[in-house]
């Protein structure tokens, strides 16, 4: 079966691994925030995955570059929306852990693949 180049970087699995997660905690979320902190949340985490793929169908580097900041930007809103989830206790602090964990190691991975995109410069 053939396969994009997205679905080999260890980034983009991940990051989807990422959106089941975020998926899995707010389907326990109140009724009451569906159209509002569930959307959103899962929104910017699938954003993150959606942006990851698109960066490998652009040709210049500089275009690779700008998806890859827009995934690390969304990936940002979806921490902040996770500190929202904490200060409602709508998630626990371990389950924060988990997710700032994950949320760490996409961004450290995001940062190298946007310098793998950048010229060096003498």
């Amino acid at each position: 079966m053939h396969s994009y180049s997205f679905e080999k970087l260890e980034v983009w699995r991940l990051a989807r691994e990422y959106v089941s997660d975020i998926y899995g905690c707010t389907n326990k979320f109140p009724s009451k925030e569906r159209f509002c902190l569930c959307s959103q949340m899962e929104r910017s985490a699938v954003s993150v995955m959606s942006n990851i793929a698109e960066s490998t169908s652009r040709t210049s580097n500089k275009e690779k570059v700008r998806f890859i900041e827009i995934a690390f930007g969304s990936l940002m809103e979806n921490y902040n929306q996770l500190l929202v989830c904490i200060d409602q206790k709508y998630i626990t602090d371990e389950q924060f852990k988990k997710l700032k964990d994950k949320i760490d190691s996409i961004g450290r991975m995001l940062t190298a693949l946007k310098k793998s995109y950048q010229p060096i410069n003498p």
